[in-house]
């Protein structure tokens, strides 16, 4: 199993638009790719950042859904995402494999 992960530290001042909006548009833009057969959202508890941490982990079992997914989708997925929320947040990807 191939996991795509997002990491997003969101600014307290939008954390509830920004929890609805990427609930209702982002993870489903990123399902209608067809890249990802499934995924969950994650609050991250502990974090040491300041604002909310979730964490949404997409998965695949076809390593080359990820690669179609990262070079024709994620770009303009956070473009929009950008132009939402602006430096209203921090995002860092990791791509891990169920072992």
């Amino acid at each position: 199993m191939i996991i795509y992960n997002e990491t997003f530290v969101v600014e307290d001042d939008i954390h509830d638009e920004w929890l609805q909006w990427i609930k209702a548009n982002h993870i489903p833009a990123v399902l209608d790719t067809q890249n990802f057969e499934s995924y969950q959202m994650l609050k991250v508890l502990n974090s040491p950042n300041e604002g909310t941490t979730y964490c949404i982990q997409y998965f695949t079992d076809d390593f080359g859904k990820y690669e179609d997914f990262m070079l024709y989708h994620l770009n303009p997925l956070h473009i929009k995402h950008n132009e939402k929320f602006e430096n209203k947040f921090v995002v860092f990807n990791t791509l891990m494999q169920e072992v």
